[in-house]
């Protein structure tokens, strides 16, 4: 299986994760694991999901939650499990 890191920052409003997880749902990505916190009026979020259902690429996936994003004033950036594990390594 492989997963994706899907990471959400920016000014807290309502809808966030609502709106996130409904993209990730009409796509058949399976949510894994999910952190949220919101620290001084910021929300960020962490999650950790399976594309492997979702007719669309991680391109895509990444692309579209982009404009989601965009569409929310948030950063919404997605990358596969290999890529994050690189790029966090000492």
């Amino acid at each position: 299986m492989k997963k994706i890191i899907i990471t959400v920052v920016g000014k807290d409003t309502v809808g966030i994760i609502a709106r996130v997880c409904t993209y990730l749902a009409d796509n058949r990505v399976n949510i894994l694991d999910i952190s949220q916190t919101i620290v001084g009026g910021y929300f960020n979020m962490m999650m950790v999901a399976d594309p492997e259902q979702s007719t669309k690429d991680t391109g895509t996936i990444a692309d579209e939650l982009g404009n989601v994003g965009r569409e929310m004033g948030l950063s919404i950036r997605v990358m596969g499990e290999d890529i994050f594990n690189a790029m966090h390594r000492i």
